[in-house]
């Protein structure tokens, strides 16, 4: 998929909420084949960044930490 996102699971240190976001970025241009989107277009791609965001946030905040990165 899209080599630059990186692993943000590390019970060491948490991902930030900018970290999560930037990769929810990355994630949305890669599969919407927009690094910017046009006017018609932004209002999704951002609500899309968000949610992502979001449900990212919440797995790496549900994960055990005793659990191994793959």
């Amino acid at each position: 998929m899209c080599r630059s996102i990186k692993v943000l699971r590390n019970p060491e240190h948490p991902p930030t909420d900018e970290e999560i976001e930037a990769a929810a970025l990355q994630f949305v241009r890669k599969i919407s084949g927009y690094r910017r989107p046009s006017k018609a277009n932004e209002a999704a791609f951002t609500a899309a960044v968000a949610e992502i965001s979001a449900v990212s946030r919440a797995l790496l905040d549900s994960l055990h930490p005793t659990a191994r990165a793959s």
